[in-house]
């Protein structure tokens, strides 16, 4: 059988390097290598896997992406490569764009033009949470921020037949998260304070490369959400970490959004949790809770980076 040639584009971020383990058949940190939601192990030399890095292609260079493209001639385009900075976006308005947006647009004409299926990955941020219940592909959408405005922009780039995946609070053991900021200052002693008032869904980064695995073999095109089951808030978040590395309940407080000091320059969405109904509906297994992966997390995040000062 001749491997599917699998060009992932952000290489080096928190889902594309548990991207490029999964694909190769390995359990990236904080994995659970038992999640097959297409009931597929990944078989050794299934994928031929480029990952590329900034360093390796900027993708908002449009000659550069049709260079890198046609010289590569992958079978699927994974695009992870993005403009995250949430509140920064408000300043850098076309910097923001630019990837999020105009680099969508390059990668998805030259994915036509050599027959490679693309599959890019958006934000609930696209949604301005005002629906009251869990989102579901087909809701209208609202950004309230320049960032959830640029990945619209850049999901409607795409082609019908483009993939495009909307997930929300990503987290992985490789790479800076909200979750990493809770377990350093747990360990250090130190207490936190989330906001109880923004509901979401979390998406472990080694759960949602497994997710891809099925979405790289079966090619579905259209909008899919895909993050791990469960609703919560920030504050859960942080109060659940905390718990589970040993802190007490005097850890995390919850405070609302207009006692954040300083006030963040983006308006975050109230309620923006994704429904993964049609996901679920294809009979593929769902995420695993996000309780389950955020314990995963602190466990492989122990491993990999030891003791912190």
């Amino acid at each position: 059988m001749t491997a599917t040639r699998v060009l992932v584009t952000g290489g080096a971020g928190q889902v594309g390097l548990d991207l490029v383990d999964t694909l190769r058949g390995e359990t990236p940190p904080g994995g659970d290598g038992t999640f097959q939601p297409d009931a597929r192990p990944v078989d050794a030399g299934e994928f031929e896997v480029l990952a590329l890095t900034r360093r390796d292609l900027d993708v908002t260079d449009r000659d550069a992406v049709r260079r890198a493209l046609e010289a590569s001639r992958p079978d699927v385009i994974v695009n992870l490569a993005a403009y995250t900075a949430v509140d920064r976006a408000q300043i850098e308005v076309d910097e923001c764009y630019a990837a999020n947006d105009l680099a969508v647009a390059s990668i998805s004409q030259v994915a036509a033009s050599i027959g490679a299926h693309l599959i890019t990955v958006s934000t609930d941020y696209v949604f301005d949470g005002a629906k009251g219940a869990p989102y579901v592909e087909e809701d209208p959408t609202g950004p309230l921020n320049v960032y959830g405005a640029s990945k619209r922009a850049g999901e409607l780039r795409c082609r019908a037949q483009d993939t495009i995946v909307r997930t929300s609070w990503v987290m992985g053991v490789r790479g800076k998260n909200v979750l990493d900021v809770i377990a350093d200052r747990a360990e250090r002693g130190e207490r936190v304070r989330f906001v109880n008032d923004q509901v979401g869904t979390v998406t472990v980064a080694s759960d949602l490369a497994r997710a891809l695995v099925v979405l790289v073999r079966q090619r579905p095109g259209g909008t899919w959400h895909v993050a791990n089951a469960g609703t919560t808030t920030w504050f859960e978040v942080a109060e659940f970490a905390g718990r589970s590395l040993g802190r007490g309940d005097d850890f995390a407080t919850a405070i609302t959004s207009d006692e954040l000091d300083p006030a963040p320059l983006a308006t975050r969405p109230a309620r923006a949790d994704l429904s993964c109904e049609k996901w679920s509906a294809q009979e593929w297994t769902a995420l695993p809770d996000w309780h389950h992966g955020v314990e995963r997390l602190l466990d492989a995040r122990r491993v990999h980076d030891g003791p912190r000062p």
